[in-house]
C-alpha cells in the first residue's frame, strides 16, 4: 500500500512540476505573442507569418502538455451541478469509468496514430509550408503524443486512487 502511494505521490509530481514550471512560463509566452501580433497589426499595420503561427503553436503546446495537470487538478470538465452531490465512492465510480471506458480508450487512439504520424514528421524535416513560417514543424507534432501520454499517466493515477476509494482503503486522507 504504501510503495502505491509512493508511485502515485511521484507520478503526480511530474504533472505538477510540467505544469508549474513548464505549462505556466508558456502561458506568459503565448499572451507576449498575442499582445505583439495585436500590436504589429494594428500599430504598425504589418504581420508576419510565424509570429501568427508561433500563436497557434504556443496555444496548443499548453493546451497539450497541460492536459494532465488539469487532470491533477480536477480542472477537467464534467457535470459538476451531478458530481458534487455524489458521495465520495460514487464519484470514485464515476471517475473510475470514466477513466477504463473513456479516457485510457481515446488516449490508446490518439498514441497510436500520432507515434508514427510524429516519426514521419520527424524523418522528412516537415516544416510550415507557408514561406517565412515555423522550421521544424515535427516538434509541435511532438507534443501531441507527449501531452496523452502525460494525461493518460494521470488518469491511470485517478483510476488506482479511485479504485482504493472503493475498496474503502483511500491513499489520501478523508477530507
Amino acid at each position: 500500500m504504501e510503495s502505491v502511494k509512493k508511485a502515485v505521490l511521484f507520478c503526480d509530481r511530474i504533472n505538477e512540476w510540467i505544469g508549474s514550471f513548464i505549462v505556466a512560463p508558456a502561458v506568459f509566452i503565448f499572451i507576449l505573442v498575442i499582445f505583439s501580433n495585436v500590436v504589429l497589426r494594428y500599430a504598425f499595420n504589418t504581420s508576419f507569418v510565424f509570429m501568427a503561427e508561433l500563436e497557434w503553436h504556443v496555444f496548443a503546446f499548453i493546451f497539450l502538455m497541460g492536459a494532465g495537470y488539469t487532470l491533477l487538478h480536477e480542472g477537467h470538465v464534467r457535470v459538476d451541478i451531478f458530481y458534487s452531490l455524489m458521495d465520495r465512492k460514487k464519484q470514485a465510480f464515476i471517475n473510475l469509468f470514466g477513466v477504463l471506458f473513456l479516457l485510457i480508450p481515446s488516449c490508446y487512439v490518439v498514441l497510436t496514430t500520432t507515434i508514427p504520424w510524429v516519426i514521419v514528421a520527424y524523418k522528412v524535416g516537415e516544416v510550415s509550408i507557408d514561406p517565412g513560417g515555423i522550421p521544424a514543424r515535427f516538434l509541435l507534432k511532438a507534443t501531441l503524443p507527449v501531452g496523452y501520454f502525460l494525461m493518460l499517466i494521470q488518469g491511470l493515477l485517478l483510476c488506482v486512487r479511485s479504485a482504493f476509494i472503493l475498496l474503502g482503503k483511500p491513499l489520501e486522507d478523508e477530507p
